[in-house]
């Protein structure tokens, strides 16, 4: 097994390749040691036992060809269209490089979010069985962001930028001074779309280590959603209009930046596509309709136990074409 290439840089530097939000919430001390949700506490003693390094867990020695076939290009909303048809071979392989470097790159930095806003929440959470489990994921979401890196920098050797759908999505949600918020917008919308296109990349990836270590990954994403459920149940059942508007709106808001965030604009741009005619065809494919129907399937069951499936919320969700997977298995 190989190690990764660490990047070791001169502190000086460091403003060159970091951002500053300014956040403000309650940190929450609970001197009540007792279990509130059972669940809770099975989850956090599931946690401790399925840790895993990827250093040892992965075979890292596995050559990839970051220009095959890793995933069916079939798969590809555009395969088949008078655009793909204008490919070259060698555009081919070059626009799979780059789709996979997309793709990848945005669960590192989804990752990234997911560590931070989930170091908040055991900060903020008022029970210490979701403090516990809380802290467990920031190292799950740790390891996630250093697995990611590695397998961008030592396999695809390319990194693309966050996608701005997803930057505004993971800023809201680190920014919202309320701990709610932190889980609705973390754990039931970022962690339970990321668990469905993980699946997907589970299900059709061609390339092993990619395939197994999704597989970990998958594992510990499993176990977030459940946690996002488990800690609000009950929590919007009296909830007053007002609050509860606020997090109707935020719902809303963040599925459909999640469904913007699918549209891969940046690798258009350097396969030199036409945006405009590209988002079209994207947009009809029926390989995005199903995309779309296998991210919210978990999503909007979810929404729906949770109590947040209001007739507001249900008439936005129509609009998104997303209300019909409400009667799908919810989570936990």
């Amino acid at each position: 097994m190989t190690e990764p290439a660490v990047a070791v840089r001169n502190l000086d530097t460091v403003e060159d390749f970091t951002e500053r939000l300014s956040t403000t919430f309650d940190t929450c001390y609970t001197w009540s040691y007792d279990t509130f949700k059972a669940g809770l506490r099975n989850l956090y003693e599931k946690a401790k036992q399925s840790q895993w390094d990827q250093a040892t867990a992965l075979d890292w020695s596995i050559d990839v060809d970051p220009e095959a076939e890793n995933v069916p290009d079939m798969n590809n909303p555009l395969f088949g269209t008078r655009l793909w048809s204008k490919f070259t071979e060698p555009e081919i392989r070059k626009f799979r490089r780059e789709q996979l470097s997309w793709s990848l790159s945005q669960f590192l930095h989804g990752e990234q979010g997911a560590l931070l806003a989930t170091a908040q929440i055991v900060d903020a959470v008022p029970w210490i069985d979701a403090k516990y489990y809380a802290a467990t994921q920031v190292m799950d979401e740790a390891r996630h962001v250093e697995t990611y890196d590695h397998y961008l920098r030592d396999k695809v050797k390319k990194e693309y930028p966050i996608n701005p759908h997803l930057k505004t999505l993971l800023d809201q949600i680190l920014t919202d001074s309320r701990w709610d918020m932190k889980y609705l917008g973390m754990q039931i919308l970022v962690e339970g779309l990321a668990m469905a296109a993980f699946g997907l990349m589970e299900k059709f990836s061609n390339e092993p280590l990619l395939k197994t270590l999704t597989q970990y990954v998958m594992r510990d994403e499993s176990r977030h959603v459940a946690f996002g459920v488990l800690s609000l149940e009950g929590v919007y059942k009296d909830m007053n209009e007002r609050e509860l508007r606020e997090r109707e709106e935020f719902t809303y808001e963040g599925c459909r930046l999640m469904r913007d965030r699918l549209y891969a604009v940046e690798v258009w741009q350097e396969m030199g596509l036409p945006i405009r005619e590209t988002h079209e065809i994207v947009m009809q494919s029926e390989v995005m309709r199903e995309f779309q129907k296998m991210l919210f399937s978990k999503v909007v069951p979810n929404c729906k136990r949770l109590g947040l499936l209001t007739p507001w919320v249900r008439e936005r969700f129509h609009e998104l074409d997303i209300l019909k997977f409400e009667h799908e298995e919810a989570s936990a």
